[in-house]
């Protein structure tokens, strides 16, 4: 039986996310947060009965329309407008693993009760969480700064019976999933359509996700490249705990420990060694992949901070009695987050990719390009160019989006994050380290059958083992395609 999680007031990790996603349990609202909710909502409407003077987005227009007047009698109307008008996103349609990340981090920014939104409208959202009910969204729109307009336009579009939903795999309109759970639409009220559209949902949802997944390719890209270095009979030494200590950072300190457990009790790695040094993509793992880590740390503390804040705007404050408007739901520490990931990430790749190179060069009592009767066979020669190109697009990817901004809203809007452009390259470029790293195990592992009947870890063998149940060694030239993509499935699904 499924448990639930509570959304409450205490700080949500990304690993206590990442186990949400994989046991699939539903979430609830804590009565403290349904509490703070409804006590905010509650404040707001009193506050309109009395108030004559303009609040930004609840009585007046919105960006450069601040000054515009928005009488009572209009202000839900003006919410429903706000939504449907900032639906414009276009491009590729968001993966449903990203959406769900959406929807839970918009319940959990709008729990804490700063947000004048109805307890019916957030509960709504715990309901398209828990029945997977996914709304459709973009890719393009967003820049990251007046919060995630378009993308989380067209995440609330369904909540008022507009825009269409993923539901069982099919795509339908948020009309007929309302009609199906016997849901009458939302009818948002006073500051309800600005609470659901400020917010950074979009850019943390594929943070948190690029993080779970970067931490995993880190891991990996440790365990291969120490089946790497076996294969190319390399030597230990480098991995030594005592020149990391006078030099002790964090990851790079972690990433030798971690390849020194995997080639424990190696055969090849103890034999005699006829060359003094390997090159740096063997012999400075820890440096770069530990940078890398390191890098890793920085960003998700970042994260962290930004899913347990509340990033719309304005920001009601029920025991100050104010309404304040300021500009949490700005995306610049994420921007900068993001692309200091993607830098770091890219890296990964690029130093696996060299590490491919070394392996089918012939050197080191290897054939050439992995393969017998190299000449009658290619063997593993395109796949090195596969993973060039990969790295190649990496560096492209990687050009930091966040010291873009162009001007928005008639100027009102006059600096911009573009976040959400680094959030969706992020994507793509931790996509493609996962593919150069597959290249690379590929490539290691045939590399290794050379080393017989010498044999690498027992924690390294069983690795390989495993990986041999869906890619074989290769005796002569065949489709290598198919191979890649089996090792690119591997990695996706490898559990440690």
């Amino acid at each position: 039986m499924n448990q639930t999680y509570s959304i409450n007031t205490n700080t949500l990790t990304i690993r206590e996310i990442s186990e949400l996603i994989q046991s699939k349990n539903e979430v609830v609202l804590s009565d403290t947060s349904k509490e703070a909710i409804s006590r905010c909502r509650q404040f707001l409407d009193e506050k309109l009965k009395t108030n004559r003077k303009p609040i930004y987005g609840i009585n007046t227009g919105f960006g450069s329309l601040y000054n515009v007047s928005i009488s009572k009698n209009n202000l839900s109307k003006l919410q429903e407008n706000l939504v449907m008008s900032h639906a414009c996103g276009t491009g590729n349609k968001l993966p449903g693993a990203i959406v769900k990340l959406m929807l839970l981090l918009k319940i959990k920014a709008l729990s804490f009760g700063n947000s004048g939104v109805q307890l019916l409208t957030v509960e709504r959202l715990v309901d398209f969480y828990n029945n997977d009910i996914l709304p459709v969204i973009y890719t393009q729109g967003s820049l990251g700064a007046s919060g995630d307009l378009s993308p989380l336009a067209h995440l609330s579009l369904p909540l008022i019976g507009k825009g269409k939903v993923n539901y069982k795999g099919k795509e339908i309109s948020g009309e007929a999933i309302l009609k199906q759970f016997n849901w009458e639409p939302i009818t948002l009220q006073a500051k309800e359509g600005l609470a659901l559209l400020n917010g950074t949902q979009f850019m943390s949802a594929y943070g948190v996700y690029n993080l779970i997944k970067a931490e995993k390719l880190s891991y990996l890209a440790d365990k291969i490249g120490s089946v790497s270095l076996d294969a190319f009979d390399g030597r230990i030494e480098p991995f030594n705990d005592l020149i990391h200590q006078i030099r002790p950072h964090k990851g790079q300190i972690a990433t030798a420990e971690a390849i020194r457990g995997f080639l424990k009790g190696s055969q090849i790695i103890k034999q005699k060694k006829l060359h003094v040094q390997d090159p740096y993509s063997f012999r400075c793992m820890p440096q770069v992949h530990g940078a890398t880590k390191d890098t890793i740390d920085f960003v998700k503390n970042t994260f962290e901070t930004e899913i347990n804040s509340v990033t719309d705007n304005p920001n009601v404050f029920v025991d100050e009695d104010k309404i304040i408007s300021g500009g949490n739901f700005h995306g610049q520490t994420l921007a900068l987050a993001l692309d200091y990931l993607k830098i770091a990430m890219a890296e990964l790749g690029s130093i696996s990719e060299r590490r491919i190179y070394k392996l089918i060069s012939g050197e080191r009592q290897l054939p050439a390009f992995l393969v017998n009767n190299p000449g009658l066979n290619s063997g593993f020669m395109i796949p090195q160019y596969t993973a060039a190109s990969i790295v190649s697009a990496n560096k492209q990817l990687a050009t930091p989006a966040s010291v873009d901004s162009i001007v928005s809203s008639n100027g009102q809007e006059d600096h911009v994050s573009m976040g959400a452009n680094a959030a969706t390259q992020a994507y793509d470029l931790v996509e493609n380290v996962e593919r150069v790293l597959a290249i690379e195990l590929m490539n290691a592992s045939q590399a290794l059958e050379f080393r017989r009947p010498l044999k690498s870890s027992k924690t390294l063998e069983t690795f390989i083992s495993e990986y041999r149940k869906v890619v074989p060694f290769i005796n002569e030239d065949e489709v290598l395609h198919d191979d890649i993509e089996a090792s690119i499935d591997f990695l996706k699904y490898y559990k440690s």
